[in-house]
């Protein structure tokens, strides 16, 4: 067995060990190995006396107006925000209430005057796509642009020489 204080995996069994807790068969293994490792039945020695101490232990009686102290001293250390609002309460309630909705209803007004319900969704940026072309179609294409260039070329000279 490998040491329990070494290993996560046996830390839990001496642990469980301490507080009888432990099967029969993992308590022999434990047993042995702490007769031979010091720093395991240091550890135990050590946990058994916090659980005889807290076995021990006896809370102190409530006293009977513990409640209603406890309550007072609640009462008594509000934080500084809810002593400022405590007397415009009953003011915000009637008053803030109105102006809260109607200022829900002035940003309501400006979204949908921003955004008219029946304009159309602008159109989203068609993205650039790339394709995979032969070299063949690519020389073609450079032909095809070389051939239409010259052809404007000539267009442009024609229409020139007429005019004059």
């Amino acid at each position: 067995m490998k040491c329990p204080i070494e290993t996560r995996e046996n830390a839990e069994l001496l642990l469980a060990y301490c507080t009888p807790k432990l099967d029969a068969e993992s308590t022999a293994i434990l047993e042995r190995h702490m007769e031979i490792c010091p720093a395991c039945r240091e550890f135990s020695s050590g946990q058994r006396a916090v659980w005889e101490a807290l076995d021990a232990w006896e809370a102190a009686p409530v006293m009977l107006d513990f409640d209603r102290r406890l309550y007072r001293r609640i009462d008594r250390e509000v934080s500084w925000w809810h002593l400022l609002m405590r007397p415009l309460r009953p003011v915000l309630v009637r008053q803030g209430l109105p102006i809260a909705a109607a200022a829900c209803l002035v940003v309501m007004a400006g979204v949908l005057l921003e955004r008219p319900a029946g304009a159309p969704p602008a159109a989203q940026p068609q993205s650039a796509q790339v394709e995979a072309f032969e070299p063949d179609q690519v020389e073609h294409a450079l032909d095809a642009m070389h051939m239409l260039g010259e052809f404007s070329y000539r267009v442009r000279g024609d229409a020139a020489d007429s005019k004059m």
